[in-house]
Formats: C-alpha cells, structure tokens, sequence
C-alpha cells in the first residue's frame, strides 16, 4: 500500500552564487583549525583573528566568527583566560538543524523507511559482531522492560511507543560507524516530530506493541548469539512490518479527515 500523502520538494544543492567575504574568511579560519590540528577545547591563536591576517576589515572578521559560531565550530569567552576556543558541536544540535531543514517539507513515512530498511539491518549485524558493549546492550534490554507491561492509560502507552523508538536509538548511539548510527538517529528524530507519526503513535494498539516487542527480544538473542545474518535478518522484516502497519494507519487517518 503506498503512501498518499503529497510528495514534497526534492532537497536540492544551492547553486553557485558569489559568496559573502564573512563566508570565505570563515571558511579560511575553519580551514586554519583543521590543517593545524586543533581540538575541542583548544585556543585559536590570536594572531589568526587579526584582520590584516585574514586580510579583511574588522567588522567583516566579526561577520566571520559569528557564521562559526553559529555554526558551532568555535565559542568565545571574556575574561581573564579568555578568547575563541574550538568546541565540537553536539549530535542533538545538529540533528535539530536538520530537521529544521525538512520542517515546512517533510519527507513521506515511505521515504524515512526505504532508508531505515537499509541502515538499521545493518547496524543489528554490526552489533552482533561483538561491537555493543555490555551496557550498551543492557540499555537497549531496559528500553524493552518499559513497555513489558499492559498500558494502563493513553498517555501511558504512547509512552511506550516511544520507548519502542528509544530502543532503536540506542542502537544506533552504539553503532561504531558514527555516520550510520547518526543517519539513523535523525530518521528516528523525523518520526517523532511528524505530526502524522505522533497521532498514530497515540493511538491504542495492543497487537503493534506485542509485534514490536517480539522482533526486539529476537534482536537481542541473535546479537548475543553474534548471529549477525540472523540479526539483520529480523531487523529488516521488523522494519517491513513497521512500515507496513504505518503507512496503513496513515492511510486510514487520510480517509477519516476527507470524510468529515
């Protein structure tokens, strides 16, 4: 059953364009800081933020460390032992940029899982390799244990579906590919703030919580046994499934507002 919901916007590379000088000095510092190898914590030397050394005018200098810091790459502090320090900037806040990147052109429940049906297979045989640790392992069996029992209020199970999500991100936390386990983590960010995702994950549906928590406790033998075939084996009919009871409840939800 495919998704009705309007396509949005393909996400495009902006053009070519002339770039502001506040752009190519920050992009000179930046570069500054990586060939000498700075690291998060670390002072950029003074004599790099001089204007004749970066060979504009001050106030286009001041333009330039503030595109870095928004950016996150550096942060400023007064005061004795004071000046601009490297910072390293956090999953969450760059996760939330990019949702904000999709925030008035959100990508269909069809387009998040024909992603998650190839990242997530692959980060269950990763951990069953032997690369998630023992806590890393027991955090995702505590995940399980918040939703063992019968909800006994609406709030109470959406609580649990979320849980069900967490399981998933700590997952891809532990992932020792970063850039896999990070391309995982904001698929699950998108599906939380999906308006849509948010109404069906409120609603009661007992069968969903038994079928999710029976994939997952099937996940965590086949890692504990270091099965990885069989580890991405359940994990991609986990997400088939997933995907499936979602895009009918969207569908569903869809035919209910056309008809009032």
């Amino acid at each position: 059953m495919e998704e009705s919901a309007p396509r949005p916007e393909p996400v495009s590379v902006t053009p070519a364009r002339r770039r502001k000088r506040p752009d190519i000095a920050a992009d000179a510092i930046r570069d500054r800081i990586v060939e000498a190898g700075l690291s998060p914590g670390d002072r950029v030397p003074s004599e790099w933020l001089d204007p004749e050394a970066v060979k504009v005018s001050r106030g286009t200098l001041r333009e330039a460390l503030k595109i870095l810091e928004f950016q996150g790459l550096i942060a400023s502090k007064t005061g004795p032992g004071g000046g601009i320090f490297v910072t390293a900037i956090a999953s969450d806040n760059a996760i939330r940029m990019l949702d904000n990147l999709f925030l008035f052109s959100p990508p269909t429940i069809a387009d998040i899982y024909a992603i998650r049906k190839l990242v997530e297979p692959e980060l269950a045989a990763s951990a069953a390799t032997g690369s998630l640790s023992v806590p890393a392992f027991e955090a995702m069996r505590a995940t399980i244990r918040l939703y063992e029992d019968e909800p006994a209020t609406a709030e109470e199970e959406y609580r649990q579906r979320l849980a069900e999500l967490d399981f998933h991100a700590e997952l891809a936390r532990n992932s020792p590919n970063r850039l896999l386990g990070f391309v995982a983590v904001f698929l699950l960010s998108l599906l939380r703030d999906m308006t849509v995702c948010r109404e069906i994950y409120q609603e009661p549906h007992p069968e969903l919580r038994e079928t999710g928590l029976h994939y997952q406790v099937r996940l965590l033998r086949a890692i504990r046994a270091g099965d990885a075939d069989r580890a991405r084996e359940i994990m991609r009919d986990h997400m088939v499934e997933a995907e499936k009871y979602m895009l009918e409840r969207a569908a569903v939800r869809k035919r209910s507002g056309s008809t009032q």
